[in-house]
């Protein structure tokens, strides 16, 4: 067994080497960018510059430009640079699960991986759009107020934006704890050092992870590193979807995925336009997105992904972009966590678009009449803090009121509770009956009168 693996790992070698040796030098380096006399050379080729990794992104003239994948020191001029591969690939299996690793597959946890004789590319088309299936079916997260008011699909793409702060992460960590997805695979982008542990141990737990893949680059990598990280890890779902599993993607987050290839794009000389964003990155974002969703026939990716959007605004080319491609998104407001209200999930400005193909149409009209209690509340909330609104005036505002509580209760859950589906649906159907209770007479005679 172990002659037959060793026999695989040399194939591997052997077709991701390049047949003639292409070397170079090092000529200049400006900033984070190697100037690099390497003729032959394509963009996106992995080289080797002294004992670093960079890669190929770019052309000045008769020069090839390198962004290396590590640390600059020791790199001087006349360096010698070499092509290492053509075809950048991850290792791909079941020995994955309840790992995490690094953007080019190695491990990161202490421990090496198991022998894995298939590897992936990280470079791939997206499914066929004409053989894709339809998203038909359900995907439970355990979340009330995603499963009640903007149930996923299994293989949707949605978008979930937030300022910092308001528990993003740990509404990534619910999601992936109590899904109904066969496997997890988490890209951290850009994440700070110090909460990479707090996700793994706190927010997905060990039993989240049991059955996860984490992809790490911290905000600390290189930009061409976060990038791979993105690549790594949806070429690692491609192959639990090909294997016809259920996979969640969750991806924390896209801003900083755009702000790592807006570095690339500018150091490669490309012009920047809306805030400083350059073409490369809107031209990414769709290729990477399509890659997920309903599998082409069989397995799916659904995607969970996060956008960082500044100081709350929607508008945020990033954001704008995103919501543009994905299937839904979920908006977190600083204000509803700013009263305890977790998850911070602002309702009335998120959308499910695949929800009316996934449940039944009684649970459709449900989530339809609760939504229009909610909006009904938000209009005339101000009026009955100023005690301006009397019951009895309004029969829906009088429902919107006497419902609000019980809405609020269902919205509202701890992050290691878990809602089964049905009893969501349940409860919904509950909460879109409830009617106003008749005002006392008193109060009745003075809405007259005013």
């Amino acid at each position: 067994m172990s002659a037959l693996l060793g026999l695989g790992r040399l194939q591997d070698h052997l077709h991701s080497s390049a047949l003639v040796q292409r070397r170079g030098r090092v000529v200049q380096v400006v900033g984070t960018v190697i100037e690099a006399d390497l003729p032959g050379v394509a963009v996106g080729e992995l080289v080797v510059v002294g004992a670093g990794l960079g890669e190929v992104i770019g052309f000045r003239g008769h020069r090839a430009l390198l962004m290396p994948l590590g640390s600059l020191q020791g790199v001087a001029h006349g360096t010698p640079v070499s092509v290492r591969s053509s075809v950048l690939s991850v290792p791909v299996g079941p020995g994955l699960l309840g790992r995490v690793i690094d953007p080019l597959g190695e491990p990161m946890d202490g421990r090496p991986l198991p022998p894995m004789t298939a590897r992936r590319a990280l470079l791939g088309p997206a499914p066929d759009p004409m053989r894709r299936h339809l998203i038909q079916e359900s995907l439970s997260t355990g979340v009330r107020v995603l499963d009640g008011m903007l149930t996923l699909g299994r293989g949707q793409r949605v978008a979930v934006m937030a300022g910092s702060g308001v528990g993003k992460s740990t509404l990534m960590g619910m999601v992936a704890r109590n899904s109904q997805a066969s496997v997890n695979v988490v890209a951290l982008i850009g994440e700070r050092g110090r909460e990479v542990r707090e996700f793994l141990e706190r927010d997905l737990g060990p039993e989240g992870l049991a059955r996860s893949v984490v992809v790490i680059a911290t905000s600390d990598a290189s930009p061409v590193l976060q990038v791979k990280a993105m690549l790594s890890a949806l070429a690692i779902a491609e192959h639990f979807r090909d294997q016809g599993a259920d996979v969640l993607m969750m991806v924390d987050s896209l801003t900083r995925l755009a702000m790592a290839q807006r570095q690339i794009g500018l150091s490669a000389g490309e012009p920047p336009t809306t805030k400083g964003y350059t073409p490369s990155v809107f031209a990414m974002m769709p290729r990477l997105l399509e890659r997920a969703g309903p599998g082409a026939p069989h397995g799916s990716i659904t995607g969970f992904f996060t956008v960082l959007v500044e100081g709350e605004d929607m508008e945020d080319p990033v954001a704008d972009t995103v919501r543009g491609i994905v299937d839904g998104h979920i908006v977190l407001s600083r204000k509803l966590g700013s009263m305890g209200h977790y998850p911070a999930i602002d309702v009335l400005q998120s959308v499910s678009r695949t929800m009316p193909n996934t449940v039944p149409a009684e649970h459709v009209g449900a989530a339809t009449r609760v939504r229009a209690l909610m909006a009904t509340y938000r209009e005339n909330e101000e009026l009955v803090r100023l005690g301006a609104y009397k019951m009895g005036t309004d029969p829906e505002v009088d429902t919107a009121l006497t419902a609000w509580p019980q809405i609020t209760r269902f919205l509202r859950q701890t992050v290691d509770e878990t809602t089964p589906l049905a009893e969501s649906q349940r409860t919904l159907a509950t909460l879109a009956g409830v009617r106003a209770a008749a005002p006392p007479p008193s109060a009745g005679r003075r809405a007259r009168r005013a």
